[in-house]
């Protein structure tokens, strides 16, 4: 018997994640399988998060937990692709961003005489948030 032929055929697989949900999310869209407005897209997203919460809590839940993480990721891009935006590009960027301020924590904590190892999630906080509002040099 023949496969029957999908609208999501054609996208590669070897794309990056990111990439590929766009592109996946694109084609639904251009058959009308798709939110009318953001509003939508971010209902979705806090579902999502409800979804991930609920399994959290379940010990031994690997395999669901990671499902909802990958829906919610799904969803994210598919908000980014509503605001215009790369998800890919936008990602890398996050990451460089979270390098340079983590940098400038290590710096912050030693330049005090401490180690990063031994201060509190509440100090690290409190640093990453005065690195948060400085300008990056």
């Amino acid at each position: 018997m023949p496969k029957n032929k999908s609208i999501l055929d054609g996208v590669s697989s070897n794309l990056p994640s990111l990439n590929q949900a766009v592109e996946m999310q694109k084609k639904a869209a251009n058959v009308g399988f798709d939110w009318p407005s953001i509003e939508g897209v971010i209902a979705k997203i806090y579902e999502e998060i409800e979804e991930v919460k609920t399994e959290a809590v379940i010990t031994n839940n690997h395999d669901r937990l990671h499902d909802e993480i990958g829906d919610l990721l799904f969803a994210c891009t598919n908000l980014a692709r509503h605001l215009n935006v790369n998800a890919e590009e936008a990602l890398r960027s996050g990451n460089s961003k979270f390098y340079r301020r983590f940098i400038r924590l290590e710096q912050s904590v030693i330049e005090q005489g401490l180690e990063i190892k031994n201060c509190s999630l509440i100090e690290l906080d409190k640093i990453w948030n005065e690195i948060k509002h400085q300008p990056e040099k």
